[in-house]
């Protein structure tokens, strides 16, 4: 049952992938959420930790906002997918073998966020226009994701939760340069939305594999 709702879930992933840089549309919309909403009934399913249900779950409403492409959906999807990085930070940080000393243990990839999140910020700031708040505020929120994930031992299924958290940042810090730093008509336009999506969608079937 489990295996075939995951293999459902990546069939809708790759589903949605020739639509990700084509106008709203109803199947659209449908493909994108129950890609990660069938990871987040998976994770109920199996009796997963209740906070990695509650994040694959806000990031599938993040999902269902994000698909309609209008400033007030926008802002909502922006909203939920907050809520969710804090969920998974919360996540981390309790599950059982968490460290925050092990944070230091990973000197190169804690700064490099850092400075990521700076750099970001820097770029961001006078570009995003009104939604300028929000963006800079979700700066800190998924860097804070990445960094949190380092406390988490590198054993088991755990060893996902890294490379899942970084493919997330990377899909973010994408989708970021496609909406705010690149021109209308740049070609790498052309590129930029078949990067995040299977960056993103993978990083949260990393998660669903981390933890259950």
């Amino acid at each position: 049952m489990m295996t075939l709702l995951f293999w459902t879930a990546a069939a809708c992933a790759l589903a949605y992938m020739p639509l990700t840089a084509r106008p709203a549309s109803t199947l659209r919309s449908t493909l994108k959420t129950a890609s990660v909403a069938l990871l987040a009934a998976i994770a109920a399913l199996t009796s997963a930790p209740w906070l990695l249900i509650v994040a694959l779950t806000l990031c599938a409403i993040g999902d269902a906002l994000l698909s309609r492409e209008t400033d007030s959906t926008f802002m909502a999807g922006i909203g939920a997918f907050a809520v969710g990085h804090l969920t998974y930070i919360v996540l981390f940080l309790t599950s059982p073998g968490s460290n925050l000393e092990l944070i230091f243990d990973h000197p190169t990839t804690f700064w490099s966020l850092i400075i990521l999140g700076i750099v970001m910020a820097t770029l961001l700031a006078p570009r995003a226009g009104d939604l300028k708040i929000p963006v800079l505020a979700y700066i800190p929120i998924i860097l804070g994701m990445g960094i949190t994930v380092l406390a988490l031992p590198d054993t088991g299924a755990l060893r996902w939760a890294l490379p899942a958290a970084i493919a997330f940042i990377a899909s973010d810090l994408i989708l970021a340069t496609e909406k705010f730093l690149l021109p209308a008509k740049h070609p790498a336009l052309k590129l930029t939305p078949y990067l995040v999506w299977p960056l993103y969608w993978g990083a949260q079937a990393g998660f669903l594999i981390a933890f259950t």
